[in-house]
């Protein structure tokens, strides 16, 4: 199975959709990741020799699938980056949880600490040394068959923000056995998916979205006819 999609290429970005379960870079596993795939797919294509440059803007965690862009130059790779540090681009996600907010629609803010050797975030109300302030906007899209559809817009991009900070108001989505809810069915790995990306193109300076929704199977199944129409404001 192919581990991504293109979407769009020209000679400074690359648009993909990312399969679940790959990881978006190399790390100790030895797992196929996106940047070597990426750098390869590059070098064949275009019959490029030697080093490829590639630009990893942001990330997504192994079991999450959804849109991402890649700079395929450092002029790309600068000004992509400085948008995300502005909070320029708008990242939003669909999240399935078993359980029902109290709220049907939030915006959560918290500080998550990361331990890097567990690799697990915890959450905190107020600050605490080496935390990050994590904001995130939730909407509740539906419910089927005690299962609820989440519409997600992440404001800041930390480790694990969305499954954490969900797990921490009694909503732990679907699969995540690190934050509370076991995985039910191996293959569908985890009910989150970045379906929609917002960025500025780095030399053309147009505003440019590109959406993708998750398959109509596992955790997301039965909920295509209320996949949102229109962002979350």
């Amino acid at each position: 199975m192919m581990k991504f999609q293109i979407l769009y290429e020209d000679n400074h970005i690359l648009v993909i959709e990312k399969k679940p379960g790959v990881l978006s870079q190399g790390d100790k596993s030895g797992d196929p990741n996106l940047v070597d795939l990426i750098k390869e797919y590059i070098k064949v294509k275009y019959n490029k020799p030697g080093d490829v440059y590639l630009g990893l803007v942001h990330r997504l965690d192994r079991p999450v699938g959804g849109v991402m862009v890649f700079a395929k130059t450092s002029k790309a790779m600068m000004r992509l980056h400085d948008q995300i540090k502005a909070r320029n681009t708008t990242k939003l996600y669909l999240a399935v949880s078993d359980k029902r907010p109290q709220q049907k629609e939030a915006e959560l803010t918290h500080f998550l600490l990361k331990n890097n050797e567990q690799n697990i975030t915890s959450v905190h109300k107020t600050e605490v040394q080496g935390s990050k302030i994590a904001i995130l906007k939730y909407k509740l899209l539906g419910e089927l068959d005690g299962r609820f559809l989440f519409e997600i817009k992440l404001i800041t991009g930390r480790s694990h923000q969305i499954r954490v900070q969900m797990a921490h108001i009694g909503c732990p989505l679907l699969g995540d056995v690190k934050y509370g809810n076991p995985l039910e069915k191996p293959a569908y790995v985890l009910a989150l998916y970045a379906y929609s990306l917002t960025f500025s193109h780095p030399t053309l300076r147009e505003s440019m979205t590109f959406r993708y929704f998750p398959k109509a199977n596992g955790y997301f199944s039965g909920f295509e006819s209320i996949f949102p129409k229109e962002n979350i404001k």
